[in-house]
């Protein structure tokens, strides 16, 4: 199947504007937080051995952390990037869960990032976005501009996680927008419900349909 958008055109598009949609989606999220019992903040998330409120620093940590840091990060811990993760997660976390919430929203206008593309950035809020509210049952109706670019990206990147690599010999079709990808059996859905499934969360795709979901939820692991 070819892709009817040239790839320069959807590099330009992109890459236009993509910080005010992350700062958009962490203000929604601070505020969906804002109420959190202390018996919520420690539920389980949907990245594997992290509460709620871990994953949340985990954000704050990306939003803190500029390429010099992040490469001194890298030489501290000995090039195991997982090691890194969890030391800059911890230096965010706070010793109670308001200050958590507290740290996360004064990094709401950063433009800080790691060596990472900037549509990278929006699809990390995004995702761990849903691996905090899909465990507290809290629903985001995300504009489907900011979505479709997410899902964009991850449909061409296995950068920070498995995306492109997973979807390979899949069509997936977005039912509530203009997304579309590859070739093979159909995957069809959200597009949230298709960027969280590209991206390895099993529970999403509950929310998909067609004879290429059982191939695509076998793919999907720990996130």
């Amino acid at each position: 199947m070819t892709d009817p958008e040239p790839r320069a055109a959807r590099s330009s598009r992109g890459t236009t504007g993509v910080w005010p949609l992350i700062r958009a989606e962490r203000t929604a999220l601070a505020a969906d937080l804002a109420d959190l019992t202390d018996e919520q903040w420690r539920t389980p998330s949907l990245c594997t051995g992290l509460t709620v409120r871990e994953v949340l620093a985990h954000l704050t940590a990306a939003a803190s952390l500029n390429s010099v840091r992040w490469l001194a990060g890298v030489i501290r811990c000995r090039f195991d990037f997982d090691k890194q993760v969890a030391m800059r997660l911890a230096e965010q976390l706070g010793a109670t869960p308001a200050e958590t919430l507290e740290r996360f929203r004064r990094v709401v206008p950063s433009t800080t990032k790691p060596p990472l593309p900037t549509l990278a950035m929006l699809g990390e809020t995004i995702v761990h976005g849903e691996d905090i509210r899909h465990p507290l049952g809290i629903v985001r109706d995300h504009p489907i501009e900011t979505v479709t670019r997410a899902a964009e990206y991850y449909r061409g990147s296995d950068l920070v996680v498995l995306a492109k690599g997973r979807i390979g010999g899949l069509r997936l079709t977005a039912t509530d927008g203009p997304f579309t990808t590859g070739a093979g059996p159909l995957v069809s859905g959200s597009t949230l419900a298709l960027v969280m499934a590209m991206t390895g969360r099993t529970a999403y795709c509950d929310d998909l349909e067609g004879d290429g979901v059982e191939l695509l939820r076998g793919r999907c692991g720990t996130a």
